[in-house]
């Protein structure tokens, strides 16, 4: 018997989207009733985040919470979040639900540990609300290894990047530019680089 899977989504609505496409390409089902349950909650009015960890935004704490507990009265036995960033607020929201909240960045670093054992390095690509909170950097200390950063003028680069992809407005330039920063952690040591946003 497979468990529900709650989604608090919307945080973006293209992010929602692909996580549940992935779910269902990824899920072994040779009909319908073989694919996992999900019950989403896509809700795009969820202040923005990255201002709100920066300090000039919104506090998006009681939405993400409201949107957790709704989830676990649908029955929902566990929820994620494809969002990075909303992680910020990973504390709030596992604290006022009584089912697990996967944490993205424990799950990111663990996949990393068993792909590429003996990782020292990796980059991270994500916006600058998301390298601010250090999440990343928190979740691979505990396996040795160093997350590398964009430094100011390319970690710009990276936040137009995805907020183009937010409003899928993305050029070849700007996709150039993502490439050059990636390439750019590489030659700083990163043999492998997150893509810290879920757009």
């Amino acid at each position: 018997m497979h468990r529900t899977i709650g989604v608090l989504g919307g945080m973006g609505p293209w992010a929602t989207l692909d996580f549940f496409e992935k779910v269902l390409r990824l899920t072994p089902a040779r009909r319908d009733q073989e694919h996992l349950r999900l019950i989403i909650d896509n809700n795009p009015r969820i202040p923005d985040r990255g201002p709100a960890i920066l300090g000039d935004g919104e506090d998006p704490t009681p939405a993400l919470v409201a949107g957790a507990r709704t989830l676990e009265a649908a029955g929902a036995a566990f929820i994620a979040i494809p969002c990075n960033t909303a992680h910020a607020f990973h504390r709030a929201i596992q604290e006022a639900v009584r089912v697990p909240v996967l944490h993205i960045m424990t799950e990111v670093a663990r996949a990393a540990a068993e792909r590429f054992p003996g990782l020292a390095r990796v980059g991270l690509l994500g916006t600058t609300a998301t390298v601010a909170t250090g999440l990343y950097q928190q979740a691979f200390r505990g396996l040795g290894t160093d997350v590398l950063v964009p430094d100011p003028e390319d970690q710009q680069r990276i936040d137009r990047l995805i907020y183009a992809i937010k409003a899928r407005q993305v050029d070849e330039g700007l996709r150039a530019a993502g490439i050059g920063v990636g390439r750019g952690l590489a030659r700083g040591g990163a043999t492998a680089v997150i893509l810290g946003c879920t757009e």
